[in-house]
């Protein structure tokens, strides 16, 4: 049943209750009065569609991120938590998607990251270091050597190290986001048996994931989030997949053959995707791209999106598939092909991947474009007027807000970052468009302004392909959605079916099974 979140039994005092927890960012509300409650010992759920308020909540917990609202209490006395060593020392742990671990130091030197060290005549005594640390490293099944470098080891192996820093540092809560959303099904089997084993011992477990296999496997209570509140705590018994589908999305979910579907307009295929397969991520991807099409890519984290942009751009090899661009085989074995051959790439990290932050506007906007503003083959010298020319009609097609052309990119809000990446492509002008996460981190103004680019876009007859995890995002703006789950597509979703409930529901399906058919 649908339970209080604040509710823990009489035999189950809590370490840690969050109460009616409020966050805004921006002028928009994160988190609208959210409560949790964990007990020493519980693995308890949290789950929610994207933008529910989850990452927003670890943040808070973290010291990272102040509440507007709300308090936080640990063992029934109310605290605050100004920085992330408050968190740390009140016996918190968090271990995020991207794993905290320093390529250059050993397998040791990571686990003991921010750990006070035993000293001998001025120097970290690491043998002795390295004596207390074994039994806890062989606990949780580190198979490298303490003094090993990190480097090549698997993501499986690095969860492995952040969960034995969580345990040499005392944690009593260890808060694990989307934990298995890299490793494979072994990997997987053994971290769940971490989990019980951290459970038995008294250790109590956030554990953040969109996969309710998962969370049924192993949580005792779990908590859901919606739109930024808490909208309950399902109990025991009470967690089945139709019962978390139905909170998370916020009602019954409709079969998607009852939903009328709109016709779509035909036009020239511009690229097609046969079997494209790249193990674990990408398993037997087909699909059909027209031009003047914007075709969404919803699903999960980790369900194979990004993976998949990335071998269609030439970032990364298949396995096997074939690809094909306006009718001629098409496999680039770089990105700089791929741009050659007429597609551009809007990266999900825009600032790790999209940008060259300390260099200015001007230089971002025309990275893809040099060989239309040289003053001649013969000649690779930059055409200054042409560059400047060129900058400020996408500076003012795209309404970018900076001082001036020259100023470095990463001065700029988010949203008008995103907006140089995307006139960059406008100057290229390619015959596909990918955008992966478009609007991530960007306010609610800049959003609608992207979304009237695209659409733009499809309508001078590009074709586009957006993906993002925010179901609410796919509907008004594209004209198909698939959905991905685990490497697979799952669903393909038009017209009117092109709904949040719909991307959500088919984003839980199992096997390819929709929910009404999967026996709990």
């Amino acid at each position: 049943m649908l339970s209080s979140d604040t509710f823990v039994s009489a035999t189950m005092k809590p370490f840690i209750v969050a109460e009616n927890i409020a966050k805004a960012y921006g002028g928009v509300q994160a988190l609208t009065g959210v409560s949790l409650s964990i007990a020493p010992g519980e693995v308890h759920g949290l789950v929610g569609a994207n933008g529910a308020g989850k990452s927003t909540l670890i943040k808070v917990l973290a010291g990272l991120v102040q509440p507007d609202a709300g308090q936080i209490v640990v063992d029934g006395v109310p605290v605050s938590l100004p920085t992330p060593h408050h968190a740390t020392d009140l016996g918190m742990s968090f271990i995020h998607q991207e794993l905290a671990f320093i390529p250059g130091m050993n397998v040791l030197q990571n686990i003991l990251l921010g750990v006070p060290k035993k000293t001998r005549f001025g120097m970290v005594d690491w043998r002795a270091a390295a004596r207390d640390v074994a039994p806890i490293a062989q606990r949780v099944g580190i198979k490298a050597p303490l003094f090993a470098s990190v480097k090549g080891l698997s993501t499986a192996e690095n969860w492995l190290i952040n969960i034995c820093r969580a345990l040499v540092r005392n944690a009593r809560l260890i808060v694990m986001d989307e934990p298995t959303a890299s490793l494979s099904a072994a990997e997987a089997e053994k971290l769940f048996a971490i989990v019980e084993d951290l459970s038995a011992s008294g250790v109590a477990v956030l554990y953040v994931s969109h996969r309710l296999d998962e969370i049924m496997r192993l949580c005792s209570r779990v908590s859901i989030f919606r739109d930024g509140r808490s909208v309950g705590c399902l109990e025991s018994t009470a967690i089945t997949r139709p019962a978390l589908i139905e909170a998370i999305v916020g009602g019954k979910v409709e079969p998607l053959a009852a939903a009328e579907r709109r016709t779509v307009v035909r036009q020239e295929i511009a690229l097609t995707v046969k079997a494209l397969t790249r193990a674990p991520k990408v398993n037997g991807v087909s699909f059909e791209l027209r031009r003047g099409e914007v075709l969404g890519i919803g699903g999960l984290v980790g369900a194979g999106r990004t993976e998949l942009a990335r071998l269609i751009y030439g970032a990364d090899r298949a396995d096997s598939g074939v690809v094909t661009l306006d009718g001629a085989s098409f496999s680039p074995r770089n990105p700089t092909q791929a741009v050659k051959a007429g597609l551009g790439l809007v990266p999900e990290e825009r600032r790790a991947e999209g940008l060259l932050i300390t260099k200015s506007v001007a230089f971002n906007l025309q990275i893809a474009n040099l060989a239309n503003i040289v003053r001649s083959p013969a000649w690779p010298l930059i055409h200054r007027r042409k560059r400047e020319a060129l900058s400020l009609q996408i500076v003012r097609d795209l309404a970018v807000k900076t001082p001036s052309i020259d100023t470095p990119v990463g001065r700029l809000s988010g949203g008008n970052q995103q907006k140089v990446v995307i006139g960059r492509w406008l100057l290229r002008a390619p015959k596909v468009l990918i955008l992966d996460e478009p609007t991530r981190g960007v306010d609610i103004g800049a959003r609608g302004e992207i979304h009237r680019l695209v659409r733009e876009l499809a309508a001078r007859g590009m074709a586009v392909i957006v993906i993002s995890s925010e179901p609410d995002e796919l509907p008004d703006l594209c004209d198909r959605v698939l959905v991905m789950v685990e490497g697979r597509i799952v669903s393909t979703l038009e017209g009117d079916a092109i709904t949040r409930n719909a991307i959500v529901e088919a984003s839980y399906f199992v096997g390819g099974r929709p929910i009404q058919e999967i026996t709990i």
